[in-house]
């Protein structure tokens, strides 16, 4: 996954009731959890998260 691909975010992360759609917009690796996304949805929320709640839309 890279910055620009969009992306469905987990219920998980969101708390609603389906997977999102958002646009990646950082991409950090991060020495003690590993790979972690931030991704942006249409209304402005943004997540941040592992990137096992994510999926390439």
């Amino acid at each position: 996954m890279k910055v620009g691909d969009n992306v469905l975010i987990s219920p998980d992360l969101t708390h609603q009731t389906d997977w999102i759609k958002g646009k990646i917009i950082d991409v950090e690796q991060n020495q003690f959890v590993g790979v972690v996304i931030s991704a942006e949805t249409d209304d402005g929320d943004i997540f941040f998260e592992r990137e096992e709640l994510f999926k390439l839309a």
